[in-house]
């Protein structure tokens, strides 16, 4: 598959760095876009896997570059990941408001009836921020918000990671073992 995985200035950066992780690990190709808060958040909460997460995407894309590939409904991408989702993103993508490249290939997904998935991390939320959600979803986004169960014991942070990381490969269909299921 051909992924594209937008990470923004919410906090949970921890979350885009692991889907980078797992799908490059199952052999799909990752094209990956951050916002220059995304960037900040990502290098003051994981410092330590920036560089080497960043650099086995197959391709890191410039916000600022609206002529990117991406940008295009011609690019054949088969599912587009926001994690973690700020709620101004989701404000954009809802309203189809596509100031940079993050929001362009967001916007070209849903014209294109492809797979959009947003993660939203913010907490609590108020009724500006459900109702932007409610219209990305309305519109054919997918709302996975970045809240994950404790029925598979987890025993440290990157447990609840990969749990949510499972349910967004699941949505998309990738086969992972990263979080035990329930068996009943």
């Amino acid at each position: 598959m051909k992924i594209i995985v937008g990470i923004t200035g919410a906090s949970g950066s921890i979350y885009g760095l692991r889907l980078i992780e797992v799908l490059k690990e199952a052999g799909h190709q990752v094209h990956v876009v951050l916002t220059d808060s995304g960037e900040q958040v990502v290098k003051y909460e994981c410092p330590e896997n920036y560089d080497r997460v960043l650099k086995s995407a197959d391709m890191l894309h410039d916000v600022h570059n609206i002529g990117a590939s991406i940008a295009s409904g011609s690019f054949r991408a088969d599912a587009m990941v926001v994690v973690p989702a700020s709620m101004k993103t989701v404000a954009s993508i809802a309203t189809g408001v596509t100031d940079n490249l993050l929001t362009r290939a967001a916007d070209v997904m849903l014209k294109e009836g492809r797979q959009l998935i947003l993660v939203p991390r913010e907490a609590p939320m108020h009724a500006g921020h459900l109702e932007n959600l409610l219209k990305a979803a309305k519109i054919g986004a997918v709302i996975i918000p970045a809240c994950p169960g404790f029925y598979h014991k987890p025993s440290s942070i990157m447990d609840l990671v990969d749990m949510l990381v499972g349910k967004i490969c699941d949505r998309m269909g990738i086969d992972n073992n990263l979080f035990q299921r329930w068996n009943g």
